[in-house]
């Protein structure tokens, strides 16, 4: 396997590299050269620079980077140098005109409707077809563009495995293939998808895969995969070192009940602007983001349990600035890659220290500086002190902090007087309204419905939808309203007089006597008991 690595002893020469070339000194297809420098893309990342020479020769890459550090054109600019599309010289001659030629595994939603926005830039002056597949969305819209014919498939494993299995997704002609974030991907479980997806394309492709880090499972499928790969590894704006020093680490142990009020007035320091906060759990994020709406600031929020309009819907809202907090579960939050946001706030303290850093890596990016702020409960105290001796933060307890404690406004240029609701002169923002909800045809999915207040039934279980719908690919269980397809349909809960089916063994009932002893109800006869069966609340 051949290693490029940036040189160590010179740390600037990789940029010096990247400023003394453009896209078009690697003879990449012009029509995508001048597609980008209309988009003010001429000069290509350092990561970008060290992919495009191997991958333009088609040599396999194993390319170690974060998101945000632009290896999304690394892989793209390649791919689509190789793909041809309709009205080329080339198209009509191809084995199979409209099959993909191209795909592009994703872990998450976002990061795939990402990467396709990246490409669909990459060949505005070309009519190459870029289609996005994914759970969440209705199968039909999906399965006629693969009909009509496209050249590139960006996706989720999940939803990608369905439309192979159903015949509708054919890859025999996917001369390209790239697995994005394969880390991500082993996190979540969908290696084996990923692996029936490569074993439907040619034995004979050029395969780039890119991951933060190379757990075993990831590097074992390499070599099952890959051909005598390149490893390419960058530096990149998110690695730890580079995190610390731009970014001000601020940690509170704080009280539960008292965590929204702190929230609210550290939404009111001075200078902030597009703010991220990273909630544990899906119930967590929709309860914060309800609270922040009742306290008047434009506020969205994104997790396993909204349907995928909703989080489009709060994805626009965020990057055109209708609203300025984003609540996020890790999960739903992989991906997303938004400029300027300035402060980040753990409401629920990292599992470890690698989801701390891809958490706080979402501020402070390109030279700019940003505020991490971190809530450790009493009892995620041990946790958090794993967290700062691996990363070496030098902040082993954290100070106790209430809404009232002086510090909390020093520390974070808090205006004094501020209170714990945004003043009426200062909502500015249209909010979520400002963006429009698509209908989508979502499967499985009621996430049409503006978040229920705190308080309010939320339906489709006591913790949503089970796994929270991670990549949106298989069935989308557990809706934002309540429950799936499958439980729409189910029968009511009560069976009382309901006719029987034919052949149906009569269900025998138990009955609770006055005197304490259990007894049969007869074949006509009814339970005593008032008892219904067990609800999923």
């Amino acid at each position: 396997m051949t290693t490029i690595l940036p040189d160590e002893d010179a740390p600037t020469s990789s940029s010096l590299q990247a400023a003394d070339v453009t896209f078009a000194d690697f003879n990449v297809r012009p029509e995508i050269v001048e597609a980008l420098a209309e988009s003010g893309i001429t000069t290509p990342f350092p990561i970008q620079a060290m992919t495009l020479p191997v991958a333009l020769s088609g040599h396999d890459i194993i390319g170690q980077a974060k998101t945000g550090t632009g290896k999304t054109l690394g892989f793209g600019v390649p791919l689509l140098h190789r793909v041809v599309a309709p009205g080329e010289p080339e198209f009509d001659a191809l084995p199979a005109p409209g099959k993909p030629q191209a795909l592009v595994i994703a872990p998450t939603r976002e990061l795939a409707s990402q990467v396709a926005r990246d490409l669909e830039t990459a060949s505005r002056k070309r009519d190459v077809r870029i289609l996005q597949v994914y759970g969440g969305r209705a199968y039909e819209p999906q399965i006629e563009a693969l009909e009509k014919g496209v050249e590139v498939v960006v996706g989720t494993p999940g939803r990608m495995l369905d439309l192979l299995n159903q015949g509708h997704l054919n890859l025999t002609r996917a001369a390209t293939v790239v697995l994005d974030e394969a880390d991500e991907m082993l996190d979540l479980g969908f290696l084996p998808d990923v692996e029936k997806i490569l074993s439907k394309t040619p034995a004979k492709r050029h395969t780039m895969l890119f991951s933060a880090t190379m757990p075993g499972a990831v590097v074992s499928m390499a070599r099952r995969y890959m051909s005598q790969p390149t490893h390419i590894r960058a530096n990149d704006p998110d690695d730890a070192g580079q995190t610390v020093k731009n970014i001000k680490q601020v940690v509170y142990r704080a009280h539960a009940l008292d965590k929204v009020e702190v929230l609210a007035r550290i939404l009111q320091s001075e200078g902030r602007g597009r703010t991220i906060v990273f909630a544990r759990t899906k119930r967590t994020a929709a309860k914060v983001s309800d609270e922040l709406r009742d306290r008047g600031f434009a506020a969205g929020a994104i997790h396993g349990d909204l349907g995928q309009g909703a989080r489009e819907q709060a994805l626009r809202a965020f990057r055109n600035s209708k609203i300025d907090v984003l609540v996020a579960t890790d999960v739903a939050a992989r991906g997303i890659d938004v400029d300027d946001v300035t402060h980040v706030v753990n409401y629920q303290c990292p599992d470890d220290e690698r989801t701390y850093l891809h958490r706080t890596g979402r501020t402070g990016r390109a030279g700019n500086k940003g505020t991490a702020v971190t809530f450790v409960d009493w009892d995620d105290t041990p946790k958090w002190g794993l967290i700062d001796k691996a990363l070496d933060l030098g902040i082993p307890e954290p100070q106790e902090t209430y809404s009232t404690s002086p510090h909390l406004y020093t520390d974070l240029n808090i205006p004094e007087g501020t209170k714990g609701r945004l003043p009426r002169g200062k909502r500015t923002l249209e909010g979520l309204e400002g963006e429009e909800l698509e209908d989508l045809g979502e499967t499985g999915k009621r996430g049409g419905s503006p978040a229920p207040r705190s308080g309010e039934s939320r339906g489709g279980g006591r913790g949503g939808s089970r796994g929270g719908n991670r990549d949106g690919g298989r069935s989308g269980q557990g809706g934002r309203g309540g429950q799936s397809r499958r439980g729409s349909d189910a029968a009511p809960a009560s069976t009382e007089g309901a006719p029987r089916a034919e052949g149906t063994p009569r269900r025998r009932r138990r009955r609770r006597t006055h005197g304490g002893q259990s007894g049969q109800s007869g074949q006509g006869g009814q339970s005593t008991s008032s008892q219904s069966p067990a609800t999923n609340d």
